[in-house]
């Protein structure tokens, strides 16, 4: 049985997500606890919007280690197969509470019927993979850009929820096609991310000639939350991207561009339509983005067998006036508010969207959509790679498209310009 044969089986019985895997018991918990349908359907609701609204800052290390073994070579990690330990690419393998942090490489061995997966080990960092028994497959590779071999600095913004961490990496190549020209790279993660997930943009900014700030924002566990301690899936968060633009800006920028992952791209799709300082976003380039909230959703309940009506309700919830005492939003989300595919006319900032078809977590297809609905975004479909992980599985093509996109749109006439 080869590798994609196997994924093929392994997507036929999807295994939850640890935040579907809570909603899941909490609708078990309804269904233990109501003796009405309807009442059955409104705990389950109400579970899964709290849970869609509520921060997620850590991944839970579940995968666990079956053995470390050392060759000629180095070491090399047998895991489990699941449907991410048996895509090819380069990842990391977060363990010890995501203190440590390994990368893992090649498949060198793939053993179905004993149901273990074996990977080449490129390297360990703040901890001993021998020595412990669970962890998580990451797309971070580096715990900061200096292990991915880029100087840089740790900078304060003031944001609207506080002062938030960032890092700002200088430009690296003197010889790079934009090199002098002060534009700066925001990269903005997503949902349960952290900056880590920016470090692996840093390699396509050193070739442009960028200079980089990665940020973090309100609620993602560095950044101060937010005073309902809840996420408005971007209707707020642009907010403190805009902060981190206008840091960008009084420190010398001529053009910034967003880069943005997951329900990173939808922030930086609602800080480039919102905020007064459009005209200095030259560009976004977005992985994996969530352009359709309903979408995201719809697709989530149908994929771990939530019931249709309670994930109605649920959006209900997040969306209306009357779901706030239930999610503990301080104020709803407009979830029209976040459908670019149906407000296509209204994008007019130049978009690169690089979105893998195989993506189980946010479809591609509103991406494809949004794309074919305005000739200002552009469209680089990826096939096998995970949720944000087409730079893990095929860093070349990643960093190619970016480059090529980034360097046309620079020598295009800027936007107002005869």
């Amino acid at each position: 049985m080869d590798t994609e044969e196997l994924l093929r089986r392994l997507r036929r019985e999807p295994k939850p997500t640890p935040w579907i895997r809570s909603v899941l018991l909490g609708a078990a918990t309804g269904l233990a606890a109501g003796t009405v349908l309807a009442g059955i359907m409104s705990s389950a609701s109400a579970y899964l919007a709290r849970m869609v609204v509520t921060p997620a800052h850590r991944s839970v290390e579940d995968l666990e280690i079956l053995a470390v073994i050392e060759d000629s070579e180095g070491f090399q990690v047998i895991l489990p197969v699941t449907d991410d330990t048996v895509i090819e690419g380069t990842y990391g393998l977060q363990f010890n509470t995501g203190e440590a942090l390994a990368q893992i490489g090649e498949i060198t061995s793939l053993e179905p019927k004993q149901g273990t997966v074996t990977r080449r080990v490129l390297s360990v960092r703040g901890g001993d993979l021998r020595r412990t028994r669970y962890g998580a497959i990451s797309n971070a590779l580096h715990r900061n850009p200096a292990e991915a071999g880029y100087d840089y600095q740790d900078v304060i913004l003031q944001m609207p929820v506080g002062q938030a961490p960032a890092w700002y990496v200088p430009p690296q190549k003197k010889q790079a096609p934009l090199a002098g020209r002060n534009i700066w790279a925001v990269m903005v993660h997503g949902r349960s991310g952290t900056r880590l997930d920016g470090i692996n943009a840093l390699g396509a900014a050193a070739d442009l000639g960028l200079h980089s700030l990665v940020v973090s924002y309100r609620n993602d566990g560095e950044a101060p939350t937010a005073l309902d301690g809840r996420s408005a899936l971007g209707l707020t968060e642009w907010e403190d991207i805009e902060a981190a633009v206008q840091y960008a800006l009084d420190n010398g920028a001529e053009d910034v561009l967003l880069f943005g992952w997951s329900m990173g791209g939808a922030i930086a799709l609602q800080a480039a339509h919102r905020s007064p300082l459009t005209t200095r976003i030259r560009g976004l380039v977005l992985t994996g983005p969530v352009v359709d909230w309903v979408d995201v959703l719809g697709y989530q309940t149908k994929s771990y067998r939530i019931p249709e009506p309670v994930g109605r309700l649920a959006q209900w919830l997040i969306s209306h006036e009357a779901g706030r005492r239930i999610t503990g939003l301080a104020s709803p989300v407009d979830l029209k508010a976040l459908n670019w595919v149906s407000r296509s006319e209204q994008l007019h900032t130049r978009t690169l969207i690089l979105h893998t078809i195989d993506d189980e977590v946010v479809p591609y297809q509103p991406s494809r959509d949004l794309a074919e609905r305005n000739s200002l975004v552009s469209f680089v479909p990826f096939h096998r790679a995970h949720h944000i992980r087409e730079w893990n599985y095929d860093p070349q093509r990643w960093e190619r498209a970016v480059y090529d996109w980034v360097t046309e749109l620079f020598a295009l006439p800027e936007p107002g310009a005869a």
